[in-house]
């Protein structure tokens, strides 16, 4: 009995795991994409698990460059080659991304990419493990998501309250002072006088009126998704409508419009949102050019987006008022409102609007020179999106 024992031991410290047997084990790990690369990056050993995460087979894949897993993106940043360089020089390379499936589908994953060596020292190739955190990266995303809503919700309603209590209350107390006086003092102002108490009271009320719109329509985008219907449109057209809106103001007074976007680039966004933004900030370049001004819309594409430039030759602002367009605070709405002859809620709801169509605005201003607002719209429909600030770090717990 005490040599079968002894002999079993030997047996079992002599016993080496075959290819075989890691083989299995690697096929079993369902989870996770096991695959190998060459010293040229070309795919050729394929797991499982990698067949039922990316959808391809074995005899489709190997053979294949290591580039066929990224999104064109990260194909056009170099990150497949920059995946390689760092585990070269650290030993290994580790990250969380997008990557694409056989079906275009894309999906998150955890990666490791490490060099593989031979007996001898020789570097065999690459190892490249990952794990699809699709779900998890939805669940973080919705929690994310849902307190983003929260705050801009509160922060939402203290907009609304400073907007209804100062720059829609204010001017309603001026028509109602003047309304007062009128009916007090009518039989004995003189009717010129009368004329421009009432032309000012009209003006003041359809002021209130174009800012109680936007106002609404502000709220209308916060809280009714449903509105929300973005397509394949032309940014000329809307541009044109506006132009043409405007046309006999302009030539009233001496402006000159200019549309100089392509007639056949096109945008992924919602249409009538995209009009309210051009709208908006061309009826402002209006209100700021001078007699014998111009306004000029122009486009270019940067990095997959359209970039519109709307510039004109007006009044310009200064650093300061620039940096507080975009602030709605009780204060800053009036200052804005004062010094720049409307400006104020309508630049609120057109930042809305832009940031539901995956778009951002900035401005470039110079007093006496003029100003340039311009703004960003996807040209295709987003297949994902991350949001920079919402950046999931690497976590090699998982």
């Amino acid at each position: 009995m005490e040599n079968k024992k002894t002999n079993a031991k030997i047996l079992k410290s002599k016993y080496i795991p075959t290819a075989e047997f890691y083989s299995q084990i690697i096929d079993s790990l369902q989870d996770y994409s096991i695959f190998t690369l060459d010293n040229e990056f070309i795919i050729n050993s394929w797991s499982s698990g990698a067949e039922k995460i990316f959808g391809y087979e074995s005899d489709e894949i190997i053979g294949e460059s290591f580039d066929i897993i990224f999104t064109e993106e990260d194909i056009k940043n170099g990150v497949p080659q920059t995946e390689i360089q760092t585990a070269l020089s650290e030993g290994r390379a580790t990250d969380n991304r997008w990557h694409i499936c056989k079906d275009k589908e894309v999906f998150y994953a955890y990666g490791l990419v490490f060099p593989l060596i031979g007996m001898d020292g020789e570097r065999l190739g690459y190892v490249k493990i990952l794990r699809d955190l699709t779900e998890r990266k939805k669940s973080e995303d919705a929690i994310k998501k849902y307190v983003k809503e929260l705050e801009e919700l509160n922060a939402h309603k203290e907009n609304v309250l400073a907007i209804v209590s100062h720059d829609l209350r204010s001017p309603l107390s001026g028509i109602i002072g003047t309304a007062e006086y009128l009916k007090t003092n009518f039989d004995r102002l003189e009717s010129k006088k009368a004329k421009e108490m009432l032309d000012l009271v009209h003006k003041t009320a359809v002021d209130e009126l174009n800012m109680l719109d936007n106002l609404v329509e502000w709220a209308r985008i916060k809280y009714a998704s449903e509105v929300f219907s973005p397509t394949k449109i032309k940014p000329f057209t809307y541009v044109q409508k506006v132009f043409d809106s405007l046309r006999e103001k302009a030539s009233l007074n001496a402006i000159n419009l200019y549309n100089k976007i392509e007639k056949d680039i096109s945008v992924f966004a919602d249409g009538k949102m995209l009009f309210s933004v051009v709208q908006n900030i061309i009826n402002n370049a209006f209100k700021h050019c001078l007699s014998g001004g111009e306004i000029t819309v122009s486009a270019k594409i940067v990095a997959e987006k359209l970039v519109i430039q709307i510039k004109d030759s007006g009044v310009g602002m200064s650093k300061e008022v620039v940096d507080k367009l975009f602030t709605p605070q009780m204060s800053t709405l009036s200052k804005a409102r004062k010094d720049n002859k409307g400006a104020g809620i309508g630049l609120l709801l057109v930042k809305g609007f832009l940031e539901k169509n995956d778009g951002e605005i900035w401005v470039e201003s110079v007093e006496g020179i003029g100003s340039s607002f311009c703004f960003s719209l996807p040209l295709e429909e987003s297949l994902f999106k991350i949001d920079s600030a919402d950046k999931i770090e690497f976590d090699e717990r998982v």
